[in-house]
């Protein structure tokens, strides 16, 4: 197998045959001509399936390590939630879903308002913690949801460690990847069942598409996926699909900017007198630090951190960068800033995953790291 670079340009990526294009078409069509009644390519209707999600499809499981004509493969859909919706039509009443007690607004918001109406059940638990993740554990659990580093406060979980308790339970390990990337972290190799991607994200890369992914190993599971994306509807366009496909050719080089400016930022904050917390990976003192030093191969582009002057500083500086742009979403080559208590983790208000009030999340672009250290800079002195 080729190395993670050269696939992210080449799988499912050959030049196209008739007119010799090197860059896969956006192939916008809705149907195909059939030879006789069911005697078609392989396309017969894009809702089941299209040439440039094909490509795309092919191309992101690669990336996690599965090839596609000997195991899994990928259910590329509409955006992430879509692909977090894919996992709950594989459950039914009365099964249990385990997730993380930071996790995702938007994935608390699905789980506890959309599937526990359907009869589901959840609870959260501290997943970086192997005894809290034992205990919660019940014998009607049929997923455990992983994110790391999670969504907002950047903690750092075991993937390999909790597959085996998610195992023993007979429970499907399901790991959002989205901050991680393939070019970070291979949650597949380390015992996962399901990866998930919201493409909207680092993969894409440029803000400008909004997509989601699942990629598994297992072949029995994939067919399962892809028999209820089709029956449910929850397809990306032929455009977004190329957008993403796009985006993944230059992952690799992106994904060490963004590591590298993250870093820079983080131990520019640690040293601050205003910040009175940052939570990153990368920084030593971290208590994620040793496991994702051991499963990623560096530490992402996503910084938190918390002032000490409460939830009215975090405004204050949220709202006064010139170069980080208050915005919600992730993973696009410009910076953004949020405060997640008022934007992406809305819905957890009140819950027990409730995100501090004071909490500013950053998605730390490939800007020149200088720029960006001296906008936050001017931003925490103005408070």
């Amino acid at each position: 197998m080729t190395r993670f670079d050269t696939r992210a340009i080449h799988a499912g990526q050959d030049p196209e045959p008739t007119t010799g294009a090197v860059v896969v078409p956006i192939y916008a069509t809705s149907t195909y001509a059939q030879a006789a009644p069911g005697e078609h390519s392989g396309y017969e209707y894009s809702r089941t399936d299209n040439p440039t999600r094909t490509a795309l499809q092919v191309a992101l499981a690669s990336l996690e390590g599965v090839d596609e004509d000997r195991e899994g493969g990928c259910v590329a859909t509409a955006s992430g939630m879509a692909a977090t919706a894919l996992v709950g039509y594989l459950l039914k009443p009365g099964d249990h879903i385990l997730m993380p007690d930071d996790a995702y607004g938007g994935t608390f918001r699905f789980i506890s308002q959309v599937l526990a109406g359907q009869g589901i059940e959840w609870t959260v638990a501290d997943l970086t913690d192997p005894d809290a993740v034992a205990a919660a554990l019940r014998p009607e659990t049929r997923v455990v949801w992983v994110e790391t580093p999670t969504n907002p406060l950047l903690r750092v979980v075991d993937i390999a460690a909790v597959a085996d308790s998610a195992h023993s339970a007979g429970a499907t390990l399901v790991v959002d990847n989205t901050f991680a990337t393939p070019y970070l972290q291979r949650p597949l190799s380390l015992g996962a069942d399901i990866v998930l991607h919201s493409t909207t994200k680092y993969l894409g890369g440029h803000s400008d598409t909004v997509g989601g992914a699942l990629v598994t190993a297992d072949p029995d599971l994939i067919e399962r996926l892809r028999f209820l994306q089709n029956a449910a509807g929850p397809v990306p366009g032929p455009f977004d699909s190329y957008l993403v496909l796009r985006g993944i050719k230059t992952l690799a080089v992106r994904m060490e900017r963004h590591c590298a400016n993250a870093m820079a930022v983080a131990e520019f904050l640690a040293g601050h007198d205003a910040v009175e917390q940052v939570y990153y990976p990368g920084l030593v003192d971290d208590p994620g630090h040793l496991v994702a030093h051991r499963q990623m191969e560096a530490f992402g582009g996503m910084v938190s951190f918390r002032l000490s002057g409460g939830p009215e500083a975090a405004i204050r500086v949220s709202t006064g960068t010139e170069l980080f742009f208050l915005a919600e979403s992730l993973g696009g080559v410009e910076s953004l800033i949020e405060v997640p208590a008022a934007m992406t983790h809305l819905s957890a208000a009140g819950s027990a995953l409730e995100v501090p009030a004071d909490l500013i999340r950053l998605s730390v672009g490939i800007e020149h790291p200088d720029d960006l250290l001296e906008d936050l800079d001017r931003a925490l002195r103005r408070m």
